[in-house]
């Protein structure tokens, strides 16, 4: 490092300094005598605004600033899943050892641990040529992720040395290559890439398969297919970090990276607590073994929120380039939009709507730009990142600046509702409000896996469902006894998709995930019971002598009742409906 610029004002997280000729933008600089970590966001001949990721309290005039000559970046390579980082990836384990519960100023901690060895496998031999996002070599990372080590992005040549297999640290050169102008370089088991620079890809692809959560709301309703990005819109108590939590365990991605931007640090404990002793029903091991946790809550420094986004995907992309399908949650964007509007402040720029910088809308559409469905850069595999933002409206206002803005760039708005969420629906997901565009992307895929009249089965339920909000404005005005009878069935109906269906318990060890097959039958078998229903309906037969409590009531617990892998169950339970009302039906005709 050289000591050349200077401390010329302090004011918060911003830092204005001088005498800055030979830094560049976006560098990583160490602030002041405690070398705090900053990165420079404005630069005009010799003067410089720093953003700095720490408490700058006491700092003055003056003190120096120290260069780094390179951009704020990442270490990537094996270590990273199963870890839990603040927001420029300075693993918070090794910190409490090094600083106790509190992260003292200044910490300055690898990344990676550079002592631990790692069992390697070789996959190139001397004399191979080398291309970019090649695979060189393998190692278990975790006992259900295998990490593959890459040529980075940018590097070609010749393999002229390679180490045997066996045990190494991240440190340690495992190959020499020579370019094509015969200079040399070294791979070694990691790689550093600016957090604010995406990672290059051969080509992308058009996305076609769901990312499956279990969570029949978001499956069967409004799918999210893998590369694709969703919002999670919703006002305090709504319920968002606690589906984020949800489609985390239960999504079938390879790998969960979730950052905690900027929530409370108690939400991130209960991560911390679960995700280790909970079983991934995928492997059967530990969800802590496909799991990188990201934490930049409300009480660490606001500066360090905005950063944290970028680092959670850049690590996302990493993995993708392994050829790994990646789910990013991000709890909440709407504290990283705060950041960026608190920095903007102290910038002294013109504010937008609400106090927002301008360029808001620009930096949303560069995060969301970063998923996606790929082909790597070496060809050889296909890998994808799937964004799930939450979004926190004040006060539940969907028009407000981030939640308008983050609607722009997302192809799936799941919208909670504040009244599902104190009723006890969960996911309180509105049906009426949220949307997904990926229906037609998905439906060759879900036709072929689940049945072709999958799509036909979702739709019609839709459409009961807006017919029932219809109707209960009627109801509010006049009652439920005014209505004829085959509308007062859709109301039956209606409520069987609500709460039989829409509604899951956490908790439940049937309930908390539903497989795909388990989703079509349950649906078919409601609107099965509808089919059968309506046509006796029109004969003049009242609802009250088709409605069986104690059949309605088993269609309404089958969702508790039926385990995934007893679907059989399901056709006994349409012979069942068959039977009831052919009964009806014969007693009617004598």
């Amino acid at each position: 490092m050289k000591k050349q610029g200077e401390i010329s004002y302090v004011n918060g997280p911003v830092i204005k300094a001088s005498n800055m000729t030979g830094y560049l933008m976006r560098e990583l600089v160490y602030v002041g005598e405690s070398q705090l970590i900053g990165e420079i966001i404005e630069l005009e001949g010799e003067n410089a605004t720093i953003q700095v990721y720490e408490e700058t309290t006491g700092m003055k005039p003056g003190e120096p600033i120290y260069s780094t000559g390179r951009p704020l970046s990442v270490q990537l390579g094996p270590g990273i899943i199963g870890n839990i980082f603040d927001g420029i990836q300075r693993p918070l384990p090794d910190i409490a050892k090094k600083t106790g519960p509190f992260i003292a100023r200044g910490t300055n901690v690898n990344s990676l641990d550079l002592e631990k060895e790692w069992d390697i496998s070789l996959l190139v031999k001397p004399e191979d040529s080398l291309r970019p996002g090649q695979v060189v070599a393998e190692l278990k990372e975790t006992s259900v992720i295998v990490h593959k080590i890459m040529v980075p992005p940018g590097l070609k040549g010749v393999v002229k040395e390679v180490v045997p297999d066996g045990r190494y640290t991240v440190e340690q050169e495992i190959i020499k290559l020579e370019g094509e102008n015969n200079e040399r370089h070294s791979i070694k088991l990691y790689q550093e890439w600016p957090i604010r620079q995406p990672r290059p890809y051969y080509e992308r692809i058009s996305i076609g398969q769901p990312l499956l959560t279990g969570q029949r709301v978001f499956d069967t309703f409004f799918p999210l297919a893998k590369g694709g990005t969703a919002a999670i819109p919703g006002g305090f108590g709504a319920g968002k970090t606690m589906t984020q939590h949800q489609l985390a365990k239960w999504s079938d991605a390879d790998l969960i990276i979730y950052v905690g931007c900027g929530e409370r640090g108690n939400e991130m404990t209960d991560v911390l607590e679960e995700f280790p002793e909970l079983e991934d029903p995928a492997t059967g091991k530990s969800m802590m073994e496909r799991t990188v946790l990201i934490a930049n809550t409300s009480n660490m420094p606001v500066a360090a929120r905005e950063a944290s986004i970028y680092t959670g995907i850049t690590l996302a992309e990493y993995y993708r380039d392994m050829g790994f399908n990646v789910a990013l949650m991000a709890d909440s964007t709407s504290r990283w939009a705060e950041a960026l509007r608190e920095i903007s402040g102290r910038l002294e720029e013109m504010p937008a709507e609400e106090g927002f910088p301008a360029y808001l809308p620009t930096r949303l559409a560069e995060f969301y730009e970063r998923a996606g469905y790929v082909k790597t850069l070496d060809q050889q595999r296909e890998g994808s990142i799937s964004l799930i933002g939450a979004v926190s409206p004040p006060g539940a206002d969907f028009s407000e600046p981030v939640t308008q803005n983050t609607k722009r760039f997302v192809r799936c708005f799941w919208a909670l509702d504040k009244s599902l969420a104190s009723s006890r629906h969960f996911p309180a997901v509105s049906w009426l409000e949220s949307y997904s565009e990926y229906l037609d992307d998905l439906k060759p895929w879900l036709q072929k896996n689940v049945s072709e009249d999958w799509l036909e089965l979702r739709n019609r339920a839709m459409t009961l469902l807006k017919e029932e909000a219809r109707l209960q404005e009627i109801v509010k005005l006049v009652g439920e006894d005014v209505l004829p009878d085959n509308q007062r069935l859709i109301l039956e109906i209606a409520r069987l998709i609500k709460v039989g269906f829409l509604q899951q318990n956490a908790f439940s060890k049937i309930d908390r995930y539903s497989t795909q097959e388990k989703q079509y039958w349950m649906l078919k078998i409601i609107l099965y019971l509808y089919d059968q229903a309506l046509p006796l309906i029109k004969k003049n037969i009242p609802v009250s002598k088709l409605k069986d409590e104690g059949l309605f009531s088993k269609i309404m617990k089958m969702k508790d009742s039926i385990p995934n892998d007893k679907i059989e169950e399901f056709k006994k339970l349409k012979d069942e409906i068959e039977g009831f009302y052919q009964e009806i039906w014969n007693n009617y005709q004598s």
